[in-house]
């Protein structure tokens, strides 16, 4: 009896520890909330900086990247990725894409969130994790609610806009595991060659952009979303990409006062949560050659801090950029150290992880770095954890992504958006509004598989200028525009094909009643063109081959063309022959539909440039234009029917 006794009362005690053990590995699942460190959350983030060693205290510093993709337990790349976090006790995650080439090799939202959930489970410590989401989650991840680039905005004039896409995009960023965007964009756009910034900036009047970007962060916040003001103290202003050498701003203090700084001033009223140091030279602020704002104190400690009153975290721009690493190549790691001794509270993505954490862990050690210096960073770090809620939960339900991504209601808002942000800058009146095509072209047959259903012909030719074919640039256009004029000939060009793609190219437009020309030139950060003298630049100029080329239809039909710019704006100053010129700023998918729908006239035509286009026309110009009566619209199958 006294046997079988025993024998229940460790079976007991084995079901109560696999039920303790069954609880205790329920995952629990973080809720978005109103960001600010509560009771609990002060006493956590007391607790820890007790216990952390200087290891654990530098690594806290760090963010590296991860580039979403689905990866095996087993996968080198997975285990490299885990081992780094735990090897350097990371703080934070910046989440990313891999690429091929100008390829984004997206993936879905349950993959960012499986894998971001295992790397949280990995680290002892939770981790806050960023993203470079400029124009929403679409910007990395497929499946996601679509925005166009900021300039467009700008070009609505309305800055309830910005809170939306605020908003959203912290409703669906949250929802993966994603705490902190990188942005909003308070650079001012004043220089038109920027080759870095462009249609990145909401525009170049200091005011506007400071209105939209204080919007931005509300929408954000409500969204419980951490934003980040950048590039401080400014990028607009600039002739150089900081990604491939450096980049200087030139103007005064006078200037900066009135135009750099402003939109800056205006986040930190705006309660912005982080500002990144651009490497870019401004003498003005600090004389010493070399010495970019990213490692210098006057402008870090001495402007953003102690001036202009900024409490919350700094982080410096990429470290990997060349700016930066050009500076310190024969020490990588001391740029690390430089840019946190200047001010810097977290260090993104150096260039080597191990030698930079090496020189800070060594600089903290010889007393180069004070310890009282990093705890205030760090608990600085640990309060930014807690002020999401990362000290009761780390991971998110994926669950809950068909319920809070790509909601019906926030894609017809990036629509909308980018509809509202089309301006016609020029118009001959005999081009817009195109021409449906009617059902006589068979479009409402069905088609058997893999045929053809109409004949290509010249009667509208459009001619796609693709910075490169592999991208996507154009393919919603072209469905959009087949989707009105089915015969319509679609050609797509870039720097490599254009020059023997002319002849073809200039016979169908000499024989086509109209041309739609889309240029996309945006703004993409390395893009190393060889300059002349030797060295490497960027540009948002089109090439000598396409240009060529759009010169050559111009000289042609240019009564019949209508230029559309899916990118950047100024690109009329180089072909003033451009006689019907329409700006979308962006190259979003958004975008292409709507530079289809107000040029076939199904739209009114209603923004406003936010910038000037030097000798072609002024801030705040834009000719509108009402939508016009049409009696053939694309189905939502992509086919034309005839409305009654």
């Amino acid at each position: 009896m006294l046997r079988h006794l025993l024998l229940i009362a460790l079976l007991l005690a084995a079901a109560l520890c696999f039920a303790k053990d069954k609880g205790k590995s329920k995952d629990r699942f973080l809720q978005a909330g109103p960001i600010h460190v509560d009771r609990a959350g002060q006493k956590w983030v007391d607790k820890t900086l007790r216990k952390m060693s200087p290891e654990d205290k530098v690594g806290q510093l760090f963010a590296i990247w991860v580039k979403v993709q689905f990866l095996n337990d087993a996968a080198p790349t997975w285990i490299q990725l885990r081992d780094n976090v735990r090897k350097y006790h990371v703080g934070a995650l910046v989440m990313s894409v891999p690429v091929d080439g100008p390829v984004l090799l997206k993936s879905q939202p349950y993959v960012a969130a499986e894998l971001l959930n295992r790397l949280q489970r990995s680290s002892k410590l939770p981790l806050i994790v960023a993203a470079d989401f400029e124009r929403g989650v679409s910007m990395r991840l497929n499946g996601t609610t679509v925005f166009p680039h900021a300039m467009a905005f700008g070009a609505t004039g309305k800055t309830e806009n910005a809170e939306a896409f605020g908003r959203i995009t912290a409703l669906e960023a949250r929802a993966i595991g994603v705490h902190w965007n990188f942005f909003p964009d308070a650079d001012v756009n004043s220089n038109p060659a920027n080759p870095i910034i462009n249609t990145r900036s909401f525009g170049e009047d200091p005011k506007q952009v400071g209105d939209f970007v204080a919007a931005y962060i509300r929408g954000a916040h409500e969204g419980s979303m951490l934003t980040t003001a950048k590039h401080f103290p400014g990028h607009g202003d600039t002739a150089a990409d900081s990604h491939l050498g450096l980049a200087h701003v030139t103007g005064d203090r006078a200037r900066l006062d009135t135009v750099e700084l402003p939109p800056f001033r205006r986040a930190i009223e705006a309660g912005v949560d982080a500002v990144m140091v651009a490497h870019v030279t401004v003498p003005a602020l600090d004389p010493e050659p070399n010495r970019v704002a990213t490692t210098s104190r006057a402008i870090v400690d001495g402007l953003l801090k102690e001036e202009m009153g900024f409490k919350g975290i700094v982080v410096t721009d990429a470290l990997d950029m060349a700016g930066l690493t050009r500076l310190y190549a024969k020490d990588i790691g001391r740029a690390a150290v430089e840019s946190f001794k200047a001010g810097n509270d977290m260090l993104i993505i150096p260039a080597d992880l191990d030698a930079s954490y090496r020189s800070v862990l060594q600089a903290v050690r010889s007393g180069e770095i004070s310890r009282l210096r990093l705890d205030q960073s760090v608990r600085k770090i640990l309060e930014l954890k807690a002020s999401l809620g990362l000290n009761k939960a780390r991971l998110v339900d994926p669950a809950q992504l068909s319920s809070e991504v790509a909601k019906p209601e926030n894609l017809a808002v990036g629509q909308r958006i980018a509809d509202e942000a089309i301006t016609l800058v020029r118009d001959n009146g005999t081009v817009i509004p195109l021409q449906s095509s009617g059902a006589s072209f068979g479009t409402t047959e069905a088609a058997l598989p893999y045929q053809s259903l109409t004949e290509v012909s010249n009667r509208l030719v459009a001619v796609i200028f693709s910075d490169d074919l592999r991208t996507d640039s154009g393919r919603m256009l072209e469905r959009q525009i087949l989707a009105r004029v089915p015969d319509a000939r679609v050609i797509y060009v870039d720097a490599r094909s254009a020059a023997g793609m002319k002849p073809p190219v200039v016979e169908a437009v000499e024989a086509a009643e109209h041309v739609i020309a889309a240029v996309y030139v945006i703004p993409t950060a390395g893009k190393a063109m060889r300059a002349a003298g030797g060295g490497l630049k960027n540009t948002v100029a089109m090439d000598e081959a396409t240009g060529s080329l759009l010169t050559a239809i111009l000289d042609r039909a240019a009564n019949r063309t209508v230029v559309l710019a899916m990118g950047n704006p100024y690109v009329v100053q180089d072909f003033p022959a451009i006689q019907n010129y329409v700006c979308a700023f962006s190259n979003a998918t958004v975008s292409e539909t709507a530079a289809v729908k107000a040029i076939f006239g199904e739209i009114p035509i209603g923004g406003h440039l936010p910038v000037t286009i030097p000798g072609i026309a002024s801030r705040g110009e834009g000719l509108e234009r009402p939508a016009q009566p049409i009696s053939v619209r694309p189905s939502s199958g992509g086919s034309s029917h005839v409305q009654p």
